[in-house]
């Protein structure tokens, strides 16, 4: 598996010195782990959106992109999901890595120091190069939408 050189940097004004680096928390996860470095607790009530610090900034290499999405347990047993996920960093950003959340659960949930809040995967970016046509080919799906084909 090739790994693709991310710089990073904690941020002296966080003092998130004490969480860990993002990781892979299996040897074929395809998501690094991200710490709330948070000072003290968070509670999120339902239907909140919080800006949850990172307390560090990378540098990605031209041609990429770290994807902030969602931890399959947080959104599945509490109602916690990055709100635009997934949530694209892109490789000029130089400032903290800021995880968007929301609370679409019924109960409050409370946001430590530490806690794994979202994972971030590295993917490859390509760039279109957009030709206007008069007209686009005619495919058989044409223009159903959703929920077209029925459930």
């Amino acid at each position: 598996m090739d790994k693709v050189p991310v710089r990073f940097t904690w941020l002296e004004s966080r003092h998130a010195r004490d969480l860990a680096l993002p990781l892979y928390a299996t040897g074929l996860a395809a998501g690094m782990d991200v710490q709330a470095a948070v000072d003290e607790p968070l509670t999120m009530a339902a239907g909140d959106i919080v800006l949850v610090p990172s307390g560090f900034a990378v540098a990605i290499t031209p041609g990429y992109e770290l994807q902030v999405r969602p931890r399959s347990g947080l959104a599945v047993g509490h109602g916690i999901t990055v709100i635009n996920a997934p949530g694209t960093i892109d490789a000029d950003y130089r400032g903290e890595v800021r995880i968007g959340l929301v609370n679409l659960g019924r109960q409050s949930f409370v946001i430590r120091r530490g806690d794994r809040i979202a994972q971030l995967v590295l993917a490859p970016v390509c760039r279109a190069r957009l030709e206007v046509v008069e007209r686009l080919d005619r495919t058989a799906r044409g223009s159903g939408g959703f929920g077209h084909t029925g459930i």
